[in-house]
């Protein structure tokens, strides 16, 4: 993963802003019925690590969208601000939060499996199913 030095953004209101060093300039699409449930579409994200810093914290909601995973989001105007791996607090982050997007590249797309036919990218990306998602990431049950 290569880093970007320090990524700034805020939600759409700016009652929450966001301040991480640990982000990927990896994109990748998420096409699985939860994101797409959540957002009306695929969810683009960069993969912050666990350096994520937070200002505004009192208007973070959060929503525990499956035993390993939790949904952040803005109380006050409705922004996704997070999709976070419980157990080493990796954060996924909208790309759309952040203030640049310079240097960033669109090459992932996951649960590509569940991805519907109205829509498709036309980049060149590498694509995992959700079962290669889940054992990549989910926590041995």
């Amino acid at each position: 993963m290569s880093n970007v030095s320090i990524a700034k953004g805020s939600c759409l209101c700016g009652a929450v802003s966001i301040s991480t060093t640990s982000m990927s300039e990896d994109v990748t699409a998420c096409h699985c019925s939860m994101c797409r449930k959540w957002g009306g579409g695929p969810l683009l994200v960069v993969e912050c690590e666990s350096g994520v810093s937070f200002s505004g914290e009192e208007n973070i909601g959060l929503y525990q969208s499956s035993q390993w995973a939790e949904r952040g989001f803005c109380k006050q105007c409705g922004s996704h601000l997070f999709y976070k791996l419980k157990q080493n607090n990796q954060y996924f982050m909208p790309v759309g939060l952040f203030d640049s997007c310079e240097g960033l590249v669109f090459d992932h797309q996951v649960f590509i499996d569940e991805k519907p036919k109205y829509y498709c990218f036309a980049n060149e990306t590498k694509n995992l199913t959700g079962a290669e998602v889940f054992a990549q990431f989910a926590p041995p049950e």
